[in-house]
């Protein structure tokens, strides 16, 4: 057997379909990219349509099969909507990314019921409502991905994690229930967790050199993350080679989390 085809039994994405949440930007755009190279089919989900048309074009360039559609994920109409969009694109995704998030973290004392329930909306309920769409589907034709995109708050109360760590700790949460749910019919379902990332989600600390620097010294690669950085590891659980790597919450973050 030659490497290329021993390499294509393990991670090649070559038949499948993708539907990734927040995919025109940081992180989801990063694992999209990833997918849509590796052979996946590619539907890009977020609200920003010249973002979505700028991203799925320059893939489109490289002669990747991609789409896009613009969603309100805070609602539950827009959720169901989208996905419905999103298969008349492609079809019934084989994997699922929920990379879509917003990052309001007021102060505790500070945290009001309408942040409390758009952070909810957007970083759990629009996951749970995606995999109930589409999960049960994966099930029945014995192959399906599930990849959440978590926090180091799910884990850790700094930097006011207020609603936005509740959120991702639910989320991984999510991942174990639907992994306990769908994997002995084929559909893993895991969580990625970054460490401190340099993205649009992040700007209100990236405008804090100290601050950057300070979680870039607690890594132990001595750097900040990048979203280049979970292309692998999404390639990786999102292919033929993870179907024993279920329920887990893996960490991508230079070792932040190990100290």
């Amino acid at each position: 057997m030659s490497t290329h085809s021993y390499l294509s039994e393990l991670f090649s994405l070559d038949g499948r379909t993708a539907l990734v949440t927040g995919g025109s930007s940081g992180i989801g755009r990063a694992i999209a990219t990833a997918l849509a190279r590796a052979g996946a089919r590619t539907v890009l989900m977020a609200r920003g349509k010249e973002e979505l048309a700028a991203t799925a074009d320059a893939l489109t360039a490289e002669g990747c099969q991609v789409g896009w559609v613009s969603a309100d994920l805070s609602t539950r109409p827009g959720v169901h909507a989208a996905a419905e969009e999103a298969v008349a694109l492609v079809g019934e995704p084989d994997i699922l990314v929920n990379s879509a998030g917003i990052n309001l973290r007021p102060p505790m004392d500070e945290l009001d019921e309408e942040v409390w329930d758009r952070t909810m909306a957007v970083n759990l309920t629009a996951p749970y409502l995606l995999g109930r769409r589409f999960g049960p589907g994966m099930a029945e034709r014995g192959y399906g991905r599930i990849i959440h995109i978590s926090s180091q708050q799910a884990h850790r109360a700094f930097v006011r994690s207020g609603a936005y760590g509740v959120s991702k700790g639910g989320l991984e949460s999510l991942a174990r229930s639907q992994a306990e749910a769908w994997s002995s019919a084929g559909v893993t379902c895991n969580t990625l967790v970054p460490g401190f990332v340099l993205t649009r989600l992040n700007a209100r600390l990236a405008g804090d050199p100290a601050t950057v620097d300070a979680l870039a010294a607690r890594t132990m690669v001595g750097r900040n993350g990048l979203p280049e950085d979970f292309a692998s590891a999404a390639v990786f659980l999102a292919g033929p080679g993870s179907g024993y790597v279920t329920g887990q919450s893996i960490f991508v973050d230079g070792g932040f989390s190990v100290h």
